[in-house]
């Protein structure tokens, strides 16, 4: 009956380990936590992206043990917001924010994923968590447990199976649980680049007819940009040769940092939103990508994720202090409820974000510039914006408090 107490995490990205820390945190050993994926056996991550981790989040990884490890993580200092077409001239600032959301706390930093993952690692490694580098196969739930194979032949007899399989989720595919959403037809192209002169922590917006363009600070003279265009286009750029790139890549990012140079191959990825219609089935919960995928355009896809992490952890150490089976239906029903409408909301917002700013027309063009200046002039309103940007608002799980479970 102890080996049905187990809790598998199908995943090992973010969400997979963050999850699989917090509960390990909020649980002890009295329930061994599992964590299968086979990108566990590329060590040390190759990750070139970056990622903003909003200021509730990065509370979540302190209260973990893991910030102190991530030594090179750029706080975002302030954020301006410009609106204008590719060639125009100038590209005029609509709307500014100070980037703290208390006094000596950003509202964000920038974290190179590969520092990040590797950190989560060790810490789980160091705590005793199980990780193995193998996938989960399948699995067979039922009211008292969930049976999981893994590609390697291991059977787990487990309370709860949660996948943190990415948007591709086989496991939301295997529990028969549709999604909801569209395609974009736009891709988000992600490259660092190096200029001559200091960000200084500031991070720009550049709202151009194609979509955002955002560039992102990172320590040193570098910035991660996430560049969003047509698929078509998209495609076209990132096959460009380097000097064809360059210009490209100048047109957008301009002079203000002096001559910039891309320090990578630049990537396009594929943009939509999708939400499951359900968060849960029988003995499983769908956390992070698996279970929803939104616009970049305000930089809260994984934020969410860890967003989802923070509530099940809360829900299933509260069940398990109580003696109730973490993996029943309504511990899981419970998490549903918190996380559900929050994501919609979100998932919404930066769609309709994304139809305002990422079109040609000059009506909605001074319609939101109208709407971005009387913000700009409005600080309790950009204050809220702040809050919910960083992750603040609502009822916050204790984790997104910076408190231990």
């Amino acid at each position: 009956m102890a080996a049905q107490r187990s809790i598998v995490i199908c995943g090992g990205a973010f969400a997979g380990l963050a999850l699989a820390l917090a509960l390990r945190q909020g649980l002890g050993g009295d329930i061994p936590v599992i964590v299968a994926d086979p990108a566990l056996a590329m060590r040390p991550s190759r990750d070139p992206r970056a990622t903003a981790i909003v200021a509730a989040c990065r509370r979540l990884f302190e209260a973990l043990g893991v910030w102190d490890q991530v030594s090179d993580s750029q706080p975002i200092l302030d954020m301006v917001v410009t609106d204008s077409k590719l060639d125009d001239a100038t590209r005029p600032v609509f709307l500014t924010f100070a980037g703290e959301v208390e006094p000596g706390e950003p509202f964000a930093h920038m974290v190179e994923n590969r520092r990040l993952i590797d950190a989560l690692v060790a810490r789980a490694e160091a705590e005793g968590i199980d990780l193995r580098a193998t996938a989960v196969s399948t699995y067979d739930s039922r009211p008292d447990g969930v049976t999981v194979t893994l590609a390697d032949g291991n059977v787990i007899e487990a309370s709860l199976l949660v996948a943190a399989d990415g948007a591709r989720s086989k496991l939301r595919e295997r529990a028969g649980i549709a999604t909801h959403g569209w395609d974009y037809d736009q891709s988000g192209i992600v490259v660092t680049v190096g200029h001559e002169r200091d960000h200084h922590g500031r991070a720009e917006e550049h709202f151009l007819p194609a979509g955002p363009f955002a560039i992102l600070p990172l320590t040193g003279k570098r910035s991660s940009l996430v560049w969003t265009e047509n698929r078509a286009e998209a495609a076209r750029i990132t096959a460009l040769g380097d000097a064809e790139f360059h210009d490209e890549l100048e047109r957008r990012f301009g002079l203000h940092l002096g001559e910039v140079k891309a320090l990578d191959k630049p990537r396009a990825f594929p943009l939509g939103y999708f939400v499951a219609r359900s968060f849960i089935a029988e003995r499983l919960a769908l956390v992070g990508d698996a279970a929803h995928v939104i616009h970049p355009i305000a930089g809260q896809g994984l934020n969410m994720g860890l967003k989802d992490v923070a509530a099940l952890a809360e829900v299933v150490v509260d069940a398990a202090r109580l003696g109730i089976d973490p993996g029943q239906a309504d511990v899981l029903e419970r998490y549903q409820r918190w996380r559900r409408f929050d994501t919609m909301a979100m998932g919404l917002a930066t769609n309709s974000l994304n139809f305002l700013f990422s079109n040609e027309s000059t009506l909605l063009r001074t319609v939101r510039d109208i709407g971005l200046g009387l913000v700009d002039r409005a600080p309790p309103l950009k204050n809220l914006f702040i809050r919910q940007a960083a992750g603040l608002s609502g009822e916050v799980p204790r984790l997104l408090k910076g408190e231990a479970l």
